[in-house]
């Protein structure tokens, strides 16, 4: 059964939200890491911790400049690649519409593809529940079809998926695919609930909820999420592998906005704009089955949606202590 400790591991995304948690994961774990970001959404002070440890190592970097990240993978004897780098904002993807297409296909064909060429063994990918559409079945299991994304982020998260499965069979490349729910929690850097409290701070009267409130969706904590990801690599006999990670239940917009004003500005009144969706290409019923997830062992912190989601308000940048 693999570890990661003391292999060297190939980190993509690493300065960003879930990305700098699995470095901190990795450093801990004894794993030599090396952490690739442009910066573009990741930011440096998230890896501040870490650059004095003999065990890591940052390189700035676009997976899109293939010359440089060949450049890099060669001089480097990989064991194996977290790919977490990814556009992160899915509505913007529906302003920019080849911004999914570059950050995420393209991303991922030419980091599997340097994988093939420099024989690295394996690959994590975190993907995400937007993969499953908006399913007939919930909770929604991994074996769950036929996968109809909505929006071009769920399109390039699907593709991405594609793209390993293929290189794994054909290549002999160990594969270990992860269906994010939303994640929530330290160093958060864009979500509901980050911008809930953003528009607090604007206005303390009013606070604007996108669609009715009533939009429902399961959450994980982040250090969840990566501990997660980690033990299933560690406990795995199989070349492919295929994960919801998730907590129990779900958590609706309402609830979250009225958890956010209790914490930023106790007076606010709630503002719904209307409609079932937030954006184009929101899905506003998600709810993935972690049965799978429990069943490989994996402990949560916060079991419940609820949970998670509270803990994520706790520790908010911006939010008061």
């Amino acid at each position: 059964m693999p570890s990661v400790t003391g292999k060297k591991i190939f980190l993509t995304g690493g300065a960003g939200f879930i990305g700098s948690s699995m470095t901190a994961a990795l450093v801990s774990r004894s794993a030599d890491v090396i952490v690739y970001d442009n910066l573009s959404s990741g930011k440096l002070e998230f890896l501040k911790p870490f650059m004095k440890k003999k065990n890591f190592k940052f390189i700035k970097g676009d997976l899109l400049d293939r010359r440089h990240l060949s450049k890099v993978l060669k001089s480097n004897d990989i064991d194996l690649v977290i790919h977490m780098a990814a556009n992160p904002d899915v509505a913007l993807g529906t302003k920019r519409t080849d911004l999914d297409l570059n950050q995420g296909t393209i991303a991922t064909y030419n980091i599997v593809d340097e994988a093939r060429k420099n024989d690295i063994g394996s690959i994590m990918f975190s993907s995400s529940s937007v993969v499953y559409g908006i399913p007939r079945i919930r909770p929604t299991p991994e074996d769950y079809g036929p996968l109809l994304p909505i929006s071009l982020y769920g399109a390039s998260k699907l593709a991405s998926e594609g793209l390993i499965t293929a290189y794994s069979h054909l290549y002999g490349i160990d594969h270990y695919i992860y269906r994010f729910a939303n994640v929530v929690g330290v160093n958060l850097t864009h979500g509901v609930i980050l911008d809930f409290v953003n528009k607090l701070k604007k206005n303390r009267r009013e606070l604007e909820v996108l669609g009715n409130g009533k939009q429902r969706k399961s959450y994980i904590d982040v250090v969840d999420c990566v501990n997660a990801m980690l033990h299933i690599y560690s406990k795995s006999r199989a070349s492919g592998n295929l994960y919801n990670l998730a907590t129990e239940g779900q958590t609706s917009a309402s609830d979250i906005a009225n958890m956010v004003i209790a914490k930023v500005s106790p007076a606010a009144r709630i503002r719904y704009t209307g409609g079932s969706q937030g954006w184009p290409g929101d899905i506003a019923n998600t709810y993935l089955s972690n049965k799978k997830m429990l069943d490989a062992g994996v402990k949560l912190s916060f079991k419940k949606s609820i949970d998670a989601v509270r803990n994520g308000i706790n520790v908010c940048p911006n939010a008061p202590a």
